[in-house]
């Protein structure tokens, strides 16, 4: 039977990774965890401990703590999920069959947020679909453990290696779409606007795709 890892980047989430390490494993108790701290100064990885899962330390950044936890994870397949982001009832129940085609390497799946509006109802919707564009670790990355080490694991950028990676992966095998919806958090729309914010994530893709280091849009990042 294929074996899964969950793998989650965290910084300073007290708020959100008690919640996310108990949903994952409420989907399936056998499922290992995996939270990757980039350095929390809050309770972030006691936290997570108390609620069964595995931390691991990491340099910040989510490229660099997404391979530190996947360097140590034991799965066949890896689960790569923001602590702000939870999975559906179903999600391992799915994931195993989709998985059980050996011709499937790689999927996300379908986005949803934790706020009715309908902008951001749109803006999921248009993620359903596989793209450059439409395609973020914010859906969830599930990926073989063999494809993503042939891939050379993400890049060690604070931002946009998810993106990357999907980018790489695309160019070698189809990107497949879990039918299920993924709930993740729009506490950065609600917190700056979601117009301002759709605009201002759309100007940050807009330099990755010209170039601009991911280093120096990190920078704008909020």
């Amino acid at each position: 039977m294929t074996t899964f890892s969950v793998i989650i980047p965290a910084l300073n989430e007290a708020a959100n990774i008690t919640t996310c390490v108990r949903a994952v494993r409420q989907c399936d108790p056998t499922v290992e965890v995996i939270v990757a701290d980039g350095g929390s100064r809050d309770e972030t990885p006691a936290l997570a401990r108390a609620a069964g899962a595995r931390v691991v330390l990491a340099p910040r950044g989510r490229g660099p703590q997404l391979n530190a936890g996947a360097a140590v994870a034991t799965g066949d397949v890896f689960v790569f999920l923001h602590a702000d982001t939870r999975l559906p009832d179903n999600a391992f129940a799915l994931l195993r069959a989709m998985f059980a085609d050996p011709q499937v390497h790689i999927a996300k799946f379908r986005l949803s947020f934790d706020d009715p509006n309908w902008m951001l109802a749109l803006a999921a919707r248009l993620m359903w679909f596989d793209s450059l564009l439409t395609s973020y670790g914010d859906q969830g990355m599930v990926i073989r453990r063999d494809f993503f080490t042939a891939l050379g694991g993400f890049p060690d950028w604070p931002l946009f290696e998810d993106v990357e990676l999907f980018r790489r992966a695309r160019a070698r095998t189809r990107v497949h779409v879990v039918p299920a919806q993924v709930v993740t958090s729009a506490r950065r729309f609600r917190a700056n606007g979601i117009i301002r914010q759709l605009l201002h994530d759309f100007w940050l893709w807009l330099q990755y795709l010209g170039g601009v280091s991911p280093y120096d849009i990190a920078r704008q990042y909020r």
